[in-house]
């Protein structure tokens, strides 16, 4: 029988990975807050805006909504990433290593509950890739 842990253990990582999504959740809304009030909306409208603002803050200005945009991609990667998650533990399938089939330690997945590899495989699949 695959090894796998208890309803009670994946309960309480239910519990965790909710409240991570939460807390993402509320990241998200803030980046998207900061992306939607950069600046002034009308500004480029007219042909004397290019005037009134100074170069260096108008690359300023791009620089903070690219690193914004940058902010929201990794934030909506990790939701999805721990949406994932939780259906692995719809299916019992927490929780499990992705290539040697062991259990994945648990301090590991309380930290990265989306970890799909234990530490060892993890380590060895990063160190096959250089």
């Amino acid at each position: 029988m695959a090894k796998k842990y208890s309803k009670a253990k994946l309960n309480k990582f239910r519990k965790t990975i909710l409240a991570k999504m939460e807390e993402v959740s509320h990241d998200m809304d803030d980046i998207k807050s900061d992306i939607m009030d950069k600046g002034n909306p009308k500004a480029g409208l007219s042909q004397d805006s290019v005037y009134s603002v100074h170069m260096a803050d108008a690359g300023s200005d791009s620089f903070e909504q690219e690193k914004n945009f940058m902010f929201m991609s990794r934030e909506s990667d990790y939701y999805k990433n721990l949406s994932l998650a939780l259906e692995r533990i719809n299916n019992e399938e927490f929780g499990v290593c992705d290539i040697c089939g062991g259990l994945i330690v648990e301090e590991r997945l309380m930290e990265v509950p989306n970890a799909t590899k234990c530490v060892e495989c993890k380590t060895k699949d990063k160190l096959n890739l250089k």
